[in-house]
């Protein structure tokens, strides 16, 4: 079983923004891979859809406290020895290393990816929450590109606080999305490619 978890907020307004990267790409890899619908789980504080990818079992969860509070959703399906709830054997806790965290990354531009393990926030205050909370940074995580760039490819991400935080908060725009989508497709093949070869193997070939 392999845990991925998408990050973001919850809320209807934050739905399409660039800052919930990681759970538009949970909802859309959820839903071409015929996942169980999304229901919400109290003990995690989150959203949860199972199925498979390839022949492997994948349980997806979308935290649903904010972004910074993160690492609150994550910590129990690490620690936990238990399922959640009677007949859902399904959720018995794993470990980091069958642990996937996807988000949005304004050092990458859109459209693109980075697969990366054991290395710090970068920043990022929902990767950083839970890498507090679990005490380590051993576990996978893939940075999702948001922002714009040249016809070379060079990011142009807003400077200063205040116009990065607005630029995050903003919705997708109609070509952002399509590039969205595109990557989107690329991240499943790469967890396709965790489950089956791990990860090393996967960076090799997705990065």
């Amino acid at each position: 079983m392999i845990t991925v978890v998408g990050l973001g907020n919850p809320g209807e307004e934050y739905a399409k923004t660039r800052h919930n990267t990681g759970r538009i790409i949970l909802q859309a890899l959820a839903k071409k891979n015929d996942f169980s619908d999304w229901y919400a789980d109290k003990r995690t504080k989150a959203l949860w859809s199972t199925g498979k990818i390839g022949k492997t079992k994948f349980q997806f969860v979308a935290p649903d406290n904010f972004m910074n509070n993160s690492g609150g959703s994550v910590k129990p399906l690490i620690k936990a020895k238990k399922p959640a709830r009677p007949g859902d054997t399904s959720r018995s806790g794993g470990d980091l290393e069958s642990l996937v965290v996807i988000y949005d990354d304004l050092d990458l531009p859109i459209g693109s990816m980075k697969i990366s393990f054991n290395r710090s926030s970068g920043g990022h205050n929902g990767l950083g929450d839970i890498i507090k909370v679990l005490k380590s940074q051993e576990f996978v995580r893939i940075r999702v590109g948001v922002s714009p760039h040249t016809p070379g490819g060079k990011t142009k991400k807003p400077t200063g606080e205040k116009a990065v935080i607005d630029f995050l908060m903003k919705d997708f725009k109609e070509a952002e999305i399509v590039e969205l989508k595109k990557i989107t497709k690329k991240i499943g093949e790469a967890l396709e490619c965790f489950a089956s070869d791990g990860k090393d193997k996967m960076m090799s070939l997705f990065n």
